[in-house]
């Protein structure tokens, strides 16, 4: 039951920063504040990062890429450090809270997934 709770979180995870990095990376420009240097390709390839280590993480059942995998989604929240929730669209606040709640669940799920 655990390792199927593990698989479940982590696939949302997944997909809820997959479509929040699509809308950052074709809405770059009118995201706030965002650096000049970043680009579409950078945006994806974080992703692809990420997300390589999450696979690792969950393939060799290893908490401690697990728990970096979902502190990545958790830096969603850096968009707000750049500018405030309200200047921001409802579609940019929508898709960084679902990454943000979907990493935080998954946090939750490795904690159990080892503690219990």
């Amino acid at each position: 039951m655990r390792k199927h709770a593990l698989l479940t979180a982590f696939v949302a995870y997944a997909a809820a920063g997959l479509l929040h990095h699509i809308h950052n990376a074709e809405f770059l420009a009118q995201y706030p504040m965002m650096p000049p240097w970043l680009s579409r390709a950078m945006v994806y390839a974080a992703w692809i990062v990420a997300t390589a280590i999450g696979v690792l993480g969950y393939r060799l059942r290893r908490r401690g890429l697990l728990n970096l995998y979902g502190a990545y989604g958790l830096l969603a929240l850096v968009h707000y450090a750049l500018a405030p929730v309200g200047v921001h669209t409802i579609a940019m606040n929508a898709s960084i809270a679902l990454e943000v709640a979907t990493a935080a669940l998954f946090l939750i799920v490795v904690y159990r997934w080892r503690s219990g």
